[in-house]
C-alpha cells in the first residue's frame, strides 16, 4: 500500500525524520511531499526543503520525495493513486487540528488518515521552534538530550 506523508517541512525536523522512518516500516511505499500552505510564510525555498527531505530519506528504499503546490491534498492523492495520508501528532492540539482535515479528506475522496504518535523525546520539537533555535545558533536536542549550545 502506498501512503503520503505531506507537510510544509519548513524546515525538516528530527520529528519529521522519525515519523518518516516509522512510516517506511509500515507501508510498501511512502511519498513524502512538500505541500504549499497558503496560511504559512515559507522560510526555505521548496527546492531546499526537497533536498533536505532527500537527505532525511537516505537509506529508506521505499521512500520517494515530491512536491505539490497547486490544489488540495486530495487532488494530489487522486493524481498519483494514493489512498492513505500519514500524519504525525505530538499531542491533543495536533489531533484537534488534524481531525477535521482527516474527515474532509475521507468525505471528498475516500482517503484515510493514519496517525503516528510522536516519539515522546521529540514531541516538543516543531518547525517553528527549530527555526528559532537555528536563528540563535543553538541546537535543538531531543528531551533529555543535554545542553542547548550549538557548535
Amino acid at each position: 500500500m502506498r501512503a503520503l506523508f505531506p507537510g510544509s517541512f519548513d524546515p525538516v525536523t528530527q520529528g519529521h525524520q522519525d515519523i518518516l522512518r516509522r512510516a517506511a516500516l509500515l507501508f510498501d511505499e511512502v511519498v513524502v511531499c512538500v505541500m504549499f500552505n497558503p496560511n504559512k510564510t515559507g522560510r526555505l525555498l521548496i527546492t531546499e526543503r526537497l533536498e533536505r527531505l532527500r537527505a532525511a530519506a537516505t537509506g529508506l528504499t521505499n521512500v520517494t520525495v515530491d512536491s505539490h503546490t497547486g490544489g488540495l491534498l486530495v487532488d494530489y492523492c487522486r493524481r498519483v493513486g494514493i489512498d492513505v495520508v500519514i500524519r504525525g501528532v505530538r499531542g491533543v492540539a495536533d489531533l484537534d487540528y488534524e481531525m477535521p482535515m482527516a474527515r474532509m479528506n475521507r468525505e471528498l475522496a475516500g482517503i484515510e488518515t493514519f496517525f503516528i504518535a510522536a516519539d515522546p523525546a521529540l514531541a516538543h520539537i516543531s518547525s517553528t521552534l527549530a527555526t528559532a533555535m537555528s536563528e540563535q545558533n543553538r541546537e535543538l536536542l531531543p528531551a533529555g538530550g543535554g545542553g542547548s549550545e550549538g557548535s
